[in-house]
């Protein structure tokens, strides 16, 4: 694993060693880590809205959507 050195100021320390002791996180390493995968994640997620918006519509979502739907996944939820 790599090492990376950051500066804060003391406002946003202070708030980082908050945020470990109040949520359970181990260090504060553990903290800047989850925060990292959760933008991640966040950027994949607008990725794939933005290429379902850019994509042509497929239809309606109207009850036989819902329906056909609910059968391609082995009736599951419903």
């Amino acid at each position: 694993m790599s090492t990376m050195n950051i500066s804060l100021p003391d406002s946003l320390k202070t708030f980082v060693d908050e945020q470990v002791s109040q949520r359970g996180y181990g260090t504060s390493s553990e903290y800047v880590r989850e925060l990292i995968r959760k933008d991640q994640e966040r950027q994949h997620l607008r990725g794939l809205l933005l290429e379902g918006a850019a994509s042509a519509p497929a239809g309606p979502a109207d009850a036989s959507y819902f329906e056909g739907l609910r059968r391609r996944v082995g009736g599951h939820g419903g």
